[in-house]
This record gives structure tokens, sequence and C-alpha cells, in this order.
């Protein structure tokens, strides 16, 4: 009977921003789904829609359903059942779901690939400390699920943590390597500050207030008013502590009715249960990874945003390296290879990280279709902030056609020209003619792996692997075998 009660409420309108007084276009919760636009990440990405059985309501693909206010009340009535959470329903909460539902309901949808990604290792983490799983949600407010958020006041990653309160709970941060942006370690660090916090207050609604504006903010409160309750507290709180609890009420019911308002999961292209968490003997850059795995520099960026310049420093604390499981193996045959590539990477790598105050020659850089500032970085060996710095740039985005300004070593050449120079050749032999004109070919020696044959030819191994019919990274190689390079 109720079920078809709601089906006759939906509208197929879209509420005024008038109605919505209390979210602002420069509401820091709301705009810090924004910020996922400045994931080098999506912008990559190949992000699909697949609506598949998730459209039981049978939605016009433009339809933006809206509710009366009995069927939100019921639906958080459903929620509040099962969650040690007071999911009150009010006019705040209200302007929250519009919000998210209406207003960034794109945003909403990469939410849901990224919950697909992060929500299994926040929950097992959650029920290791015994907290309510509910807590996910939380992270949605917080960054919007960005590892690499960063908030006006310098708080970072998924749980942005300042950098005193990230200290408190062993977050560590220096040149290299901000912990606080480690999707595993700050979830212990923000598990661990809950569990705090619940033995200060003993009330989940207090709880999150006092994780966005300090327990010191709720105390004072408290003393000042008398009050004990959030929603009598809350004319009391700062301005955003007032929209965090109406905000974490409307992710909790968003994040489970997305389908009922015609929002369905954008599919990352990576997910949790695709990637192992390995161990590095010795540093290595992003830019000789993503050469040898054939792997984006934007890929390892997002499995791995504690490392702050593309370089993992593999000292006794930071050594670990997040890769996609079919990439694993890869990475364990070319392991020496990757650690001698360092010597060519590496130095202009940590000459980046420490700023070198006179660059050396500058350049123009005319930016083509489908480069990004990550990977213009990663040619001239430099990091995204120096690009921003010499352009003046705010954000991420550019055109192609537009220049930028580059600065590149002027006193030597490139270290991999150098090496190059000193390898001796491969033997190769040169084949018979065929019908497709005349292929060359290489004579596999001891200590051959696809990347190196791939760099000592010049070609990827991507096109390695399309000459020779080669699906497995990991493709076995016998000595005195041929394979096609060119």
């Amino acid at each position: 009977m109720l079920a078809g009660k709601v089906g006759a409420q939906i509208k197929n309108t879209i509420v005024s921003v008038e109605d919505n007084q209390d979210v602002c276009s420069d509401d820091p919760i709301i705009a810090m789904l924004d910020s996922l636009c400045t994931l080098e990440f999506f912008k990559s990405s190949s992000f699909t829609t697949d609506t598949g059985l998730l459209n039981v309501y049978n939605f016009p693909s433009d339809s933006v359903p809206v509710y009366d206010d009995f069927i939100y009340e019921y639906r958080l009535g459903k929620l509040d059942a099962l969650s040690p959470f007071d999911l009150d329903y009010n006019q705040h909460v209200k302007n929250y779901i519009h919000a998210y539902t209406v207003q960034k309901r794109q945003k909403v949808a990469q939410l849901l690939g990224l919950a697909q990604h992060y929500f299994p290792l926040f929950e097992e983490t959650l029920d290791k400390y015994d907290l309510p799983l509910e807590l996910k949600y939380l992270a949605i407010i917080e960054s919007a699920l960005n590892p690499v958020a960063k908030s006006k006041s310098g708080a970072m990653g998924l749980w942005q943590f300042i950098y005193s309160t990230g200290k408190m709970y062993n977050l560590k941060v220096n040149s290299y390597v901000d912990e606080r942006c480690d999707p595993y370690l700050s979830t212990v660090a923000a598990c661990e500050y809950l569990k705090s916090l619940y033995g200060m207050f003993g009330d989940w609604q207090l709880v999150l207030a006092a994780y966005n504006g300090g327990p010191g903010t709720l105390n004072k409160a408290m003393r000042r008013s008398g009050k004990k309750t959030y929603w009598e507290l809350r004319p009391y709180l700062p301005v955003e502590t007032q929209g965090y609890v109406p905000a974490f009420i409307a992710a909790t019911y968003t994040m489970n009715y997305a389908s009922e308002h015609n929002i369905y999961p954008l599919s990352p292209r990576i997910f949790h249960y695709q990637v192992d968490t390995l161990h590095v003997k010795n540093k290595l850059t992003f830019a000789s990874l993503s050469k040898v795995l054939d792997i984006s520099v934007e890929d390892l960026e997002y499995l791995n945003p504690c490392y702050r310049r593309q370089f993992i420093p593999a000292t006794e604390e930071f050594n670990t390296l997040v890769l996609p499981k079919q990439k694993v193996g890869l990475f364990l045959a070319n392991e020496t290879d990757l650690y001698n590539m360092n010597q060519e990477f590496s130095a202009p790598a940590v000459a980046a990280v420490e700023k070198i105050s006179a660059p050396g020659e500058q350049k123009k850089h005319t930016i083509k279709s489908g480069e990004t500032l990550s990977s213009i970085a990663s040619k001239y060996r430099c990091s995204v902030s120096d690009l921003k710095d010499w352009n003046k740039l705010k954000g991420n985005t550019i055109h192609p056609g537009d220049k930028l300004i580059v600065y590149t070593a002027a006193s030597t050449k490139p270290k991999t020209e150098v090496a190059a120079e000193q390898k001796p050749k491969t033997e190769t032999v040169q084949p018979e003619k065929t019908t497709a004109g005349e292929n060359k070919f290489h004579i596999v020696q001891k200590g051959d792996t696809l990347w190196k044959i791939a760099n000592e030819n010049g070609i990827t191994i991507s096109e390695l692997k399309r000459l020779n019919n080669i699906s497995n990274d990991n493709h076995p190689l016998k000595i005195g075998a041929k394979i096609k390079v060119g």
C-alpha cells in the first residue's frame, strides 16, 4: 500500500534553490564535492554509467525525482530503526537531501563509484574498532571521498585531519609523504579519534559535531547554553558545524536511496578487490613505474595518494606501493630493472622535490589533446605544483593549444639518453620479406623482460604485446626465441 503511495508522490520537477536557504553555493560541505573535479584520475578515466537492473522504477534518463516530506521521513525512519544514530528529519536535513539529489547529483554518482572502492576498507576498520558502520558516511561530508582533498584550514585526506590532530594519532607528514592521505592509516586514525570522542560525549550526534568543530568548541557551547543535545546546541555552534549533522543524515539517506532519485554509480576503472600492496626495496618514481608497468601516472597517484611528489623514498617507514593485481607480476619480473632505472629517474625527481632555486633552461610546452598537468610534469621531471607555480595556475584545468612555461636542466643531456648511448646494442636478426613489409626481430637473451625489450627497441609494452599476440604481462620468454619488435 505504502509503495503505491510513494510512487504517486514522485514529482519530476526540480525544487528551486530559494527553497533551500541553508545550503548556499559556498557551503564548505557541499563545496567539497567540487574537489572531485581536480582529481586527474577522474579527468583521464572512462567512467560509464550502467544503470542496468538498478533503474527498477524505469525512470527516463533525464528524470529528477523529488518527494513529499512524509516519504523522506518514512525512509529515514527505516534507516533509523537499524542505527545507533538519531536520523532525524527536518527542514535542515531536507535542504541537504535536495543538494545531494538535485543540485549535485552528478557528483553523487561519482561518490557512489568511489564508495565501492573505499567503503569495504572503512567497514572492516570500523568493525575492528567496534564502531557503527554508518560512520563510513562521515568521509563523504569530510572529503567527498577525495583522498587528496584539502580544506581552507589545511586539513587533508579522506578524513580531513589537520596537522596537529594527525600528529596526535601518529600520521606522519614530511616533504615526500603525507600519511593523512593514506586511506588505511588515516582510517585507523579516524576510528581511534571517533572512539575517543564517544568516550567524552556518549552521543553520536555530539560526536559528529565534535569531529567537525573540535571537542573544545562543543564543550564551550554546552557550558554557555546549558543544553545537552545537538539540536538544542546547534544555534550556539559555528556555522559549518550547524550544517554538519544535517549533512551527515542527508548523506546517509542519499547513499541508501540513490536509485529512488535516478542516480547510479559511475563505475571506477579500479576496485578495491583488484589491488594489492607491495613493499619496495629501493627508491622509485611514478614516472619509471608508469613506463615499465604501462600504467598511467594518474592511476598511480590515485592508488598511492600519500606520496606528495610522485616519488617513493623506500625508507623503513615509507616503502609501500599499491598496484592493480594484474600489474604485480610484471613489477616482480622487472623489479631489478626498475631499481636500476631509478638511477636515471630519481635524481631529477629528487631535485624537483627539493625545489632547486635555479631550475635551468626555460622552455615553452604546447599542450596537446589528452595531456594533463600530471603527464606534462612526468615528461619534464618536475612536480604538478612546480608547473602551477611557474605558470601562476590556480587549478588543474588546461586546454589544448595553450602554452606552459617549463624548466629543464640545461647543462647535460637527460640521463636516459646518456644511458642509451652507453648500452651495447641488442642482437637482432633481419627477417625475411613478408607481404606486410619488412619486420624486425629481437633474439631473447638471459635477463630479458618485456619491458627491457620494448625499451631497447623504442616501442611500448602494449605495442610489443600486440605485435606478438601476447595477452599476459607475465608471458614467459625463452632464451633464443625470436620476438617481433617492429
